[in-house]
């Protein structure tokens, strides 16, 4: 199954489900001074999210270009690219928790035919230290579905970055996980983030593309694991809480849904690419830098190489020109290294 398919598939069966579509806006963000870049499908609806009314109503959808240079040291492994289009569907105030999960399951399972064998998910512990509560929602909602598949869905509680080796799969289905891998807001953490900032638990899908896990990564392999065996390839953020002044946590007015999911990660999975890099997108890329290096397959340079450009001719086409300064200093970078790299 090519992008473009999965792509039409996902906007389609949103449409279907009541949401508007919505162009992808530019790279370079508008109107927004805290990011260099547009990093995600909810950044031009952060006003929406707090009270403002969309003037194509609560339900969205669209497929947004995105660039993120914070995991650039990732770059060339099986599952991280700067740049990527993230699929995005979100509702302002609308459903929340049952539909956003159950459509999600539907789509991956009906539209796009994953295994449901293969597939793994987080949410929330909870963060005593805000009161925030745990979302044993989600978790349930999750329990249903597998169960509706015949699968078992155990639960393996507390999972952190320190005991996940310790503790691995256990048979596990649903696993919570604490703020560093289930929790999202602009700033991170709720400790780190600024008041009135909104933020709130999230739900993220792996897919298991069964590689034999490196030790180097923990003892244990588990869904968060660094060995490159899960790829996350969707995540459900239920935006529910904004930071008070004095530092506690109050419901936001309206619950908000928004979902983003990796178009090149989600191809990868529907044909079983244990490597990004091999889907329609990336693949041809690929292929010509191969023909002027003598590198082998999955070659890590190459893959940098081909991320590099890929992401440099998208930023060119938004009007960041390679520069000494601020979006054209990114710009420049990805060029050097890019030469660095086709120079090993």
């Amino acid at each position: 199954m090519e992008s473009r398919e999965i792509r039409e598939k996902f906007i389609s069966f949103f449409e279907k489900k009541g949401h508007k579509i919505i162009p992808s806006s530019s790279l370079l963000p508008q109107d927004d001074p805290t990011t260099l870049f547009t990093g995600s499908g909810m950044q031009p609806l952060l006003p929406y999210f707090l009270g403002k009314k969309h003037p194509l109503g609560s339900r969205l959808v669209n497929s947004q270009k995105s660039f993120r240079a914070e995991d650039i040291e990732e770059v060339g492994d099986n599952r991280h690219t700067t740049f990527f289009e993230m699929l995005g569907n979100w509702s302002l105030g609308d459903y929340f928790k049952v539909e956003q999960i159950r459509w999600l399951f539907e789509f991956l399972i009906e539209e796009i035919k994953l295994d449901p064998k293969k597939l793994y998910v987080t949410v929330f512990s909870g963060d005593g230290d805000h009161n925030i509560p745990r979302d044993a929602e989600s978790a349930a909602i999750w329990a249903r579905l597998f169960e509706e598949r015949g699968i078992e869905p155990k639960e393996v509680d507390l999972i952190t970055e320190e005991n996940g080796g310790e503790l691995g799969m256990g048979e596990g289905r649903i696993f919570y996980y604490g703020v560093k891998k289930n929790w999202w807001s602009r700033k991170g953490a709720p400790i780190a983030m600024p008041a009135g900032e909104p933020g709130g638990p999230d739900s993220e899908v792996f897919y298991d593309f069964g590689r034999e896990h490196n030790p180097e990564y923990g003892r244990n392999c588990h869904p968060n694991c660094g060995c490159g065996r899960f790829i996350e390839i969707g995540n459900s953020v239920f935006m529910e809480y904004v930071k008070e002044e004095e530092g506690s946590f109050k419901s936001l007015p309206q619950k908000n849904v928004d979902f983003g999911g990796g178009l090149e990660r989600i191809t990868a999975a529907a044909n079983d690419n244990k490597n990004i890099f091999e889907i329609d997108t990336l693949r041809p890329l690929i292929s010509e830098i191969k023909k002027l290096s003598e590198k082998g397959e999955g070659d890590k340079s190459i893959q940098i190489v081909a991320d590099h450009l890929r992401s440099v001719a998208f930023l060119i086409a938004d009007g960041a020109l390679p520069s000494n300064i601020g979006q054209g200093y990114v710009a420049r970078r990805l060029i050097r290294r890019a030469i660095r790299h086709s120079d090993v």
